[in-house]
């Protein structure tokens, strides 16, 4: 048995409760693990909120870091005693122990913390999949600037490091002043506060007058019309999250100003396999363990305060990574 946090209705944050569960053993192709922190990520409050339905009853959250308690069969890369971390379908990663596939699961060296591990495994390996592989057309060289939404965010603040030691000339967006220089700290070559600046305008001036190359947008709804402003011809906008709300059905002929692209990736179409997932982590572990990306984790919420992270997380209150303590 072990304490989870379970919703029985989509709904706001008191629709969290803390319940026993029942962990059993793995089957083939599972592992149990006991964890010692749990990531949260925005994403967690779509689901719990319904924008991206489940059944019901759900166990939420997507990431996690611990120690492999048990193994089932056909399980290889994991064994009992293992330090391990994940960011992994299907969800329930907030609890003390989980039974789970083993194949998007990954040893974790030693020389990184539960804590960072639990923090940065879907964050990190978002911001892999952004940089490294949702790229416009001709790719990204050192000197290209790119737009980057939410810069002092869990996300935001590993891409700002991730990006200027590729060589980029990064541009984040926040909503505070604070934020805007939290983000400079953390690497980005310019700051705008979209609370007080038009961001399109400003990213132009940046530029002088030629737009980024590519925008990673995570707000969605009231960004989107602003960060198609911001591109170059053939740009890229990466729209990978709602903070604001979906983007709303568009006419395809605003692509047509500069033969814009546009898409709407996912994480877990980037780590469908084991190889895949295996490729994206040994990036991640060897960034971070290189000090060229260092995990900010600014909240820290024990289990049973899981109702106010997410008010916190949801009011934009939270700056960098936010893990529950076990």
């Amino acid at each position: 048995m072990g304490r989870a946090v379970r919703i029985d209705r989509n709904g706001g944050p008191e629709e969290l409760k803390i319940v026993e569960v029942e962990v059993g053993d793995p089957g083939p192709g599972e592992i149990r693990i006991r964890h010692h922190a749990v990531g949260l990520n925005f994403l967690d409050t779509y689901q719990r909120s319904g924008l991206y339905p489940f059944p019901m009853p759900l166990q939420l959250g997507m990431e996690a870091s611990g120690v492999v308690e048990a193994v089932g069969e056909g399980v290889s890369h994991l064994k009992a005693g293992d330090r391990a971390a994940y960011a992994s379908q299907p969800p329930g990663a907030y609890c003390e122990a989980r039974v789970m596939p083993a194949k998007l699961v990954c040893k974790l060296p030693d020389a990184i913390s539960f804590e960072t591990a639990a923090a940065m495994m879907l964050k990190g390996l978002t911001a892999q999949y952004l940089l490294k592989k949702t790229l416009p057309a001709g790719g990204l060289q050192p000197g290209d600037f790119v737009l980057f939404h939410a810069a002092a965010g869990g996300v935001g603040l590993i891409a700002c490091q991730w990006a200027k030691a590729m060589g980029l000339q990064l541009i984040g967006t926040a909503g505070s002043d604070a934020k805007c220089q939290t983000a400079l700290a953390y690497g980005a070559a310019h700051a705008i506060n979209y609370g007080n600046e038009n961001f399109a305008e400003r990213v132009k001036e940046i530029t002088g007058g030629k737009g980024v190359k590519v925008a990673y947008d995570s707000v969605g709804k009231d960004t989107f019309e602003g960060s198609l402003a911001c591109l170059q011809p053939f740009g890229l906008l990466a729209v990978f999250g709602n903070g604001s709300g979906p983007v709303p059905a568009f006419n395809l002929g605003m692509l047509a100003k500069g033969s814009y692209y546009v898409t709407r990736p996912t994480l877990f179409s980037h780590v469908s396999s084991r190889e895949n997932v295996q490729a994206m982590a040994d990036d991640l572990f060897e960034v971070v363990q290189s000090g060229a990306v260092k995990i900010p984790i600014g909240q820290r919420y024990a289990l049973t305060d899981v109702q106010q992270a997410h008010r916190d997380l949801e009011a934009r209150k939270t700056t960098g990574c936010t893990i529950l303590t076990l």
